[in-house]
């Protein structure tokens, strides 16, 4: 086990308790929310939201729970994965994992097999998020505190530690990173204390599916108005006459002094984005979301630079496959407005290093969330941002849909001002009621079951 070179000591892990690791469960969760169109965009017609839902269990009887939010079908596939890396958590102990934490990443991402499927990327990365969340919880559980304290509480070389810097260090090394905690600490305990009095601010995208009628969409700007939001989030990209109709619509419901941001879902080439914002302009937006490929660094840097004149932002991330097309993001001044998610990339363990290369190139963090559970662990990640990293809120919130957390244990909760309230049950929040396990695994689950007897559903066409 090594010491750290700045102080000599061991990591704290060395102090927690031995947990022994018997078994690793997956199962396949799906609800049928393309019934009502929630989540519709302009790519995502009729998204099913799902996860792959992963339980470690312990000798001692403690149990980690972590997902990776998918949309229906294909959830199947991401399953398999995970079945696929099994080995590499089961009969360990956690100390094992938790003492070189980044070392036990890079073996998970990089078996010399699995890996030309998908090296740190789509459904093989998609697995590891689930598994490394899973065990991001169990180790918040072994030290009593809910993540997002367990990350503000570790020595800046505990934390970097956890880190896997390869590919990055010519963006960030792991000495700029402690650094950057070690002068952030003054502000922890103030900022600690203002979150659990006041919470995270939170914007709102569940006003603007693409599948909502007009009527819908004037109600929920009520609703949302009424609950405290002054950022909301409409989906655009199929046609443009529909887009501004929506976003006056939007506007004459928010008013002018409020927030109003729109996401395209990667629909667009670059032209057609920049031609398409353009007459959206009037509308005084925030920023754009995903218009073009995800993937597509260059694309969103020629959008970036064309929409400046107009003060509309770049906003991107949910689609970002790992740490190193992040970097690459930063590195060209390709976004305004990063959007990490907690499930895309390969758990917290990369998440860290993104919010920490933002930090040095001056980026915004603002991220994705909505999808099953993706709310639920978000908000431990901003919560840490904000307690030991960029130590603001200013220009800063995380998205909030109010979709599925009736099925947690310990829910995302929003306060009367829009903001999520601070967790404070020992963990990620990712445990889902076993009763919502039971009616919604698919295809076995009772609902899956009503619902193929009553024909609503074909499973073998699903």
């Amino acid at each position: 086990m090594s010491h750290s070179k700045e102080t000599g000591k061991l990591p704290s892990s060395a102090n927690d308790p031995c947990l022994n690791i018997t078994t690793l469960d997956a199962k396949d969760i799906r609800w049928p929310t393309s019934l009502g169109a929630h989540g519709s965009d302009a790519m995502h017609t009729d998204p099913d939201y799902s996860c792959v839902y992963v339980t470690i269990h312990t000798a001692e009887g403690t149990r980690g729970y972590g997902l990776t939010f998918t949309l229906g079908r294909g959830t199947d596939i991401v399953l398999m994965a995970v079945k696929a890396m099994k080995r590499f958590v089961e009969n360990r102990t956690t100390v094992s994992i938790y003492a070189d934490f980044a070392k036990f990443w890079r073996e998970i991402t990089s078996d010399s097999q699995l890996r030309w499927i998908g090296p740190e990327k789509g459904v093989t990365h998609l697995a590891v998020a689930a598994i490394i969340n899973a065990l991001w919880d169990l180790w918040g559980k072994i030290r009593g505190v809910p993540v997002w304290r367990l990350l503000t509480e570790m020595e800046p070389e505990e934390l970097v530690s956890t880190i896997d810097f390869r590919y990055i260090t010519d963006a960030l090394t792991p000495a700029e990173a402690v650094d950057m905690l070690q002068k952030s600490n003054p502000l922890r305990k103030q900022n600690i204390e203002d979150l659990v009095k006041n919470g995270y601010p939170a914007y709102t995208t569940q006003v603007g599916w693409l599948g909502y009628s007009d009527e819908q969409i004037r109600t929920l700007c009520q609703k949302y108005l009424q609950a405290g939001f002054t950022a909301f989030k409409i989906k655009v990209g199929q046609n443009l006459e529909n887009d501004i109709k929506r976003c006056k619509l939007v506007r004459e419901e928010i008013g002018w002094d409020n927030k109003l941001m729109v996401d395209a879902n990667q629909i667009w080439d670059v032209s057609t984005a920049i031609d398409w914002m353009k007459n959206l302009k009037e509308f005084q937006l925030l920023w754009i979301e995903e218009p073009t490929s995800p993937d597509d660094v260059l694309g969103h840097k020629i959008i970036a630079e064309a929409m400046r004149e107009y003060n509309i932002g770049v906003a991107t991330g949910e689609m970002c496959a790992n740490r190193v097309l992040f970097k690459q993001f930063l590195q060209a001044n390709a976004l305004e407005f990063c959007q990490i998610d907690s499930a895309r990339i390969g758990g917290v363990n990369e998440i860290l290093a993104v919010y920490l290369m933002a930090k040095k190139f001056n980026v915004k963090v603002c991220p994705h969330a909505g999808g099953v559970g993706l709310c639920e662990m978000v908000q431990h990640l901003q919560m840490w941002d904000y307690t030991s990293v960029s130590c603001t809120k200013q220009e800063r919130m995380v998205e909030f849909v109010d979709q599925q957390h009736e099925q947690f244990i310990y829910p995302a909760v929003i306060n009367d001002n829009a903001c999520y309230l601070a967790p404070t049950a020992p963990g990620y929040s990712t445990e889902l009621k076993p009763e919502s396990v039971s009616m919604y695994e698919y295809p076995i689950g009772s609902e899956w079951q009503k619902m193929f007897a009553g024909g609503i559903f074909k499973k073998e066409t699903y």
